[in-house]
């Protein structure tokens, strides 16, 4: 019967080669996606990179962590992680799955729960939240599926799941599941379907989102302009002039996610 301090010390061993080399391939990804995904790292060395961007940072303290957190080492993958969160602003769980070429901009005050989940070719901005619901054991954070786009400040909580390809919009607060390839806005965040053609390149066009809330007061404010119309044509008596509902972002103007 092996002993805590034994079992440790067996589990050191199995931090092998092999892991070394997987972690070692998983960081070239990670700066690939840094490289792809942020305009300002296209003309600066992966040795910059590495050194400078606290994603890239957190992202490989994680993957060291996690990868002695298997092997069921006490102590230690905490004891990488609390550091990283202080010299770099992002926390995440030893216990988190992540998956390939997760590139995490900014990344000041993400946070990442035990039982998260994230594919491949995944993009979080800064403020994010993968946080869990209730006290219970199990699963309770959320599973984010392959080239999933966060954007700033998103809070998603619970056992939910956002499906591939799928977009969601700054400060956004998600708890039921996303379809894949949907844009989710708002606080409760509402999935709407992307109409019209993708835009070229890393998708980052917090711009142009689709916005429910004004939607639907415009459906009401023509639906009240008609009423007006068949109200005056009744009574001969014309209605006021009401304000015109405007969106509150530009929507004018070329993409600026195409580059």
């Amino acid at each position: 019967m092996f002993t805590r301090s034994g079992f440790g010390t067996i589990g050191l061993s199995m931090f092998g080669l092999g892991t070394l080399t997987r972690v070692a391939r998983e960081l070239r990804q990670d700066l690939t996606a840094a490289q792809e995904r942020d305009p300002a790292a296209r003309e600066i060395g992966r040795a910059e990179i590495l050194l400078t961007y606290g994603g890239v940072q957190a992202l490989l303290m994680h993957r060291v962590a996690h990868a002695i957190h298997d092997i069921g080492i006490p102590l230690l993958p905490h004891a990488l992680a609390n550091p990283s969160r202080v010299v770099t602003g992002i926390e995440i769980h030893p216990a988190a799955e992540i998956g390939d070429a997760l590139f995490i901009d900014h990344g000041a005050g993400v946070v990442i729960g035990e039982t998260a989940e994230i594919g491949d070719n995944v993009t979080l901005y800064q403020g994010v939240t993968l946080g869990g619901t209730g006290f219970a054991r199990g699963k309770r954070h959320p599973t984010v599926e392959d080239e999933v786009v966060i954007g700033s400040g998103a809070k998603l909580l619970g056992p939910i799941t956002v499906g591939r390809r799928s977009k969601v919009g700054a400060n956004s607060v998600v708890i039921h599941d996303v379809p894949p390839n949907s844009t989710v806005v708002g606080n409760p965040g509402h999935p709407v379907r992307v109409e019209g053609k993708k835009p070229a390149g890393p998708d980052a066009d917090w711009a142009h989102l689709p916005d429910p809330v004004a939607d639907a007061i415009r459906a009401l404010a023509g639906r009240v302009a008609e009423l007006e119309k068949l109200l005056a044509e009744a009574t001969g008596k014309k209605p006021e002039a009401t304000a015109e509902v405007r969106p509150l972002r530009n929507v004018r103007g070329s993409d600026p996610a195409s580059g």
